[in-house]
């Protein structure tokens, strides 16, 4: 199991290598206004900021809240290790994150969004109305988080525990096959 301190220990001994941590997060700002450039990007900065104090390699992107744009980028999002998007999970018909994003994942991982909504709770019972999902594409972490700056860094706060097994876990090696690569098992009925 890698904790703090393991994890610490890993990046001392890359940094002291000379090699990259290969830690490279993509935090994408879903917002009409910050795409227009009328507003400014402060859960985006916010989520950035906390990403590189964790050891992370961080890109940022901007993307308007059109449901099309935002299952493109999110697809295209290669050589990531987690995608987290901010903004676009409230209740308005403009808020379509959460439909873009499962349009592109393989699976869900409900229990990561459950978190984030449970964690929230303690400061707002509105974080209750937050529809992020997140799941997994090729390999990569796709979360969903609100684009309120607290609301954003709350929810990341909550990840923070387990986001570096879920990591880890996505990155392999596997003990196990793939569903349908032929793993023995049969699963047949006998009655």
């Amino acid at each position: 199991m890698a904790g703090p301190v393991s994890e610490g220990r890993r990046r001392a001994r890359d940094a002291a290598a000379g090699h990259a941590t290969g830690r490279r997060v993509l935090v994408v700002t879903v917002s009409d206004g910050v795409a227009a450039g009328t507003r400014q990007d402060a859960s985006g900065q916010g989520l950035a900021v906390r990403l590189s104090e964790l050891g992370y390699e961080v890109d940022r992107a901007v993307v308007a809240d059109d449901r099309p744009a935002i299952a493109q980028l999110l697809a295209a999002s290669d050589g990531y290790v987690l995608v987290i998007t901010t903004g676009g999970t409230g209740l308005t018909p403009r808020d379509v994150t959460p439909q873009a994003t499962k349009e592109i994942l393989d699976y869900e991982i409900p229990g990561l969004a459950e978190l984030m909504r449970a964690s929230g709770a303690r400061s707002t019972p509105f974080s209750y109305l937050s529809r992020s999902v997140a799941g997994v594409r090729d390999g990569r972490l796709i979360v969903n988080v609100p684009g309120s700056p607290r609301g954003a860094l709350e929810s990341l706060a909550a990840l923070e525990p387990v986001l570096e097994h879920a990591l880890e876990t996505l990155a392999g090696p596997f003990e196990h096959k793939a569903e349908g690569s032929g793993s023995g098992a049969d699963l047949s009925r006998t009655d």
